[in-house]
């Protein structure tokens, strides 16, 4: 391997993951179901060697890390924090765009919060220090929805609006790597149940 390859991992299932609320800051814990989805990652990652493991601060990725089976080697990484909704915290998509039709936080600003810009700035500031520190190294990254789309949409040279097309569902894993020396997605959204 010759290209760092960026494990990217999402926290299982929360309460608001699965109604659709943005979740930035609120530190909620994982639902069983989603502390079943972190357990069933752990034989898949277990096939792996990590140079190294990373998680955001907040309790559903660590959790998500230590049920998985690479806790203790986990670093935290405030970059890996999920995008900041401000006043949109808490609220749905749909409820959003009651005032303001068409919102997506790819396309539209959220009011005291960050910006798209700052978001891909964190991004591409994150994978050039984890490029630079494990060079053709295999990284785990538990983190969260948005934040690990726009991570893959820089990545890909499509900045992070380009996350915009890439669903990404709770408990999943996907790896961000190179084909013939061009950066490439290896695997998305990678159910674990079909593997």
């Amino acid at each position: 391997m010759t290209t760092t390859e960026l494990w990217l991992l999402r926290h299982g299932a929360t309460e608001w993951a699965l109604n659709g609320r943005h979740t930035g800051s609120t530190d909620l814990p994982l639902l069983p179901q989603g502390e079943a989805e972190a357990q069933a990652l752990a034989p898949v990652l277990a096939q792996q060697t990590f140079e190294a493991v990373y998680s955001s601060p907040l309790q559903r990725a660590r959790r998500t890390c230590e049920l998985a089976g690479l806790g203790s080697q986990a670093q935290i990484e405030p970059d890996l924090r999920e995008w900041d909704y401000g006043r949109y915290e808490g609220i749905t998509t749909a409820e959003i765009r009651r005032e303001v039709p068409g919102w997506t936080v790819f396309s539209h600003p959220c009011p005291g919060g960050e910006s798209l810009e700052q978001v891909q700035q964190r991004c591409e500031g994150l994978i050039s220090r984890l490029t630079a520190q494990h060079p053709g190294g295999r990284v785990a990254l538990f983190a969260h929805g948005h934040i690990l789309r726009c991570l893959a949409g820089c990545w890909l040279g499509l900045g992070a609006a380009g996350g915009a097309l890439l669903v990404l569902g709770t408990g999943s894993f996907c790896v961000l790597g190179a084909e013939r020396d061009q950066r490439a997605l290896l695997r998305w959204n990678a159910p674990v149940a079909l593997l």
